[in-house]
């Protein structure tokens, strides 16, 4: 395995966004997204997902050039139109105007409708942390879940991040989908060409589906379904799962009059390419409002210290609180670089071919 610097890549991604028409300044927001993923070793977000933007792009389900709608904007609240532009820059602009908005009222709130795939949730609640606020994002996707006791899927992988600041040097960041694991990552095993682990998938029979080129394929065509945390059962807590996945779909949709369910395929009536119409929702806490910073990160910091230091289960080491992890993975890759495997190799050979780019492998 290949592993490439982090600025090599992160102008390499600013590069193909350009030639297939995103603005530069766009371009590079997107790769900023992207790289953040990569730099956390969450490898399904990063430049793995560069070869899906460059395939919709190119099939016209997703605008290069981002033109955003603003249908209402009153007080802590907005309401957005994305038109089906690029979900970084519609993702950032968002969160930023939360963060404006937190600022003049305690709390802000946006709701985009039309967007697409906006990467990693935690760039976003990261961006309120970095500025001494509470963030949280979240965004609906397209159907891969079952609800509980059904087999078909509806719902999205639809993930909550949640972020806080702490006198850590990283913040607490919760960033997961309410599916068992999200979508990319299965798409990060078919890359690495592994099975799925039983337990994450299963047929339109509830039997479990482990073929990971199979299964990509027959969740497009709806023949497969990913499940909710807590798996099949109410037993072992399916219903959470669920709950927590439909609550996201309601946040990302209902608020915006956004599409839902099926009305996030992919597809026109004729089973055709057509935009994702995602949705997503924003929201920034301003701590000064409820009590002091100092005091809030302190008493943050404290929570995660204590939790880190409790009683450890036979046989593991350590105990991690979430953000944690992707702070220490985060200075290995700077160091070491990006790894690429050879599946993902062939995609970014195949990027610089089409476009005539300088080979950087």
């Amino acid at each position: 395995m290949k592993r490439l610097p982090v600025s090599i890549l992160q102008n390499f991604m600013i590069e193909v966004f350009t030639k297939i028409g995103v603005p530069e300044p766009d371009a590079a927001i997107c790769a900023e997204v992207l790289i953040a993923s990569d730099l956390k070793g969450i490898e399904s977000h990063g430049i793995g997902r560069l070869k899906m933007y460059y395939d919709r792009i190119k099939l016209g389900i997703q605008q290069p050039v981002t033109e955003i709608d603003i249908i209402r904007d009153k007080y802590a609240t907005a309401v957005w139109d994305g038109n089906h532009g690029m979900g970084h820059v519609i993702g950032k602009k968002a969160m930023q105007t939360a963060i404006d908005k937190a600022k003049q009222y305690g709390i802000g709130c946006v709701a985009v409708r039309n967007s697409t795939h906006y990467g990693i949730c935690g760039f976003y609640a990261e961006m309120a942390t970095k500025q001494d606020m509470v963030g949280l994002t979240f965004t609906n996707a397209r159907p891969s879940i079952c609800p509980t006791h059904g087999v078909s899927p509806l719902l999205g992988t639809n993930p909550i991040c949640f972020g806080a600041p702490t006198d850590l040097p990283y913040p607490f960041l919760y960033d997961a989908a309410t599916s068992i694991s999200q979508r990319g990552k299965v798409e990060q095993y078919a890359r690495e060409e592994k099975d799925t682990p039983e337990g994450w998938a299963i047929d339109l029979e509830g039997k479990p589906y482990t073929d990971t080129s199979k299964l990509l394929v027959d969740l497009v065509k709806q023949k497969a379904s990913m499940l909710p945390i807590g798996g099949t059962d109410e037993l072992s807590g399916s219903h959470k799962g669920y709950g927590l996945s439909t609550m996201v779909e309601i946040l990302c949709a209902s608020l915006q009059k956004g599409s839902y369910l099926n009305g996030l395929l992919g597809q026109d009536e004729h089973g055709k390419p057509a935009p994702y119409n995602l949705g997503h929702f924003f929201i920034a806490i301003n701590i000064d409002f409820f009590t002091e910073l100092e005091s809030f990160k302190q008493i943050t910091g404290n929570i995660c210290r204590d939790l880190q230091a409790s009683q450890l289960f036979p046989g593991k080491s350590r105990i991690y609180v979430a953000g944690e992890k992707e702070y220490e993975l985060e200075q290995i890759v700077l160091k070491d670089g990006v790894p690429i495997i050879p599946n993902l190799q062939k995609d970014i050979e195949f990027m610089q071919s089409e476009l005539q780019l300088s080979p950087i492998i």
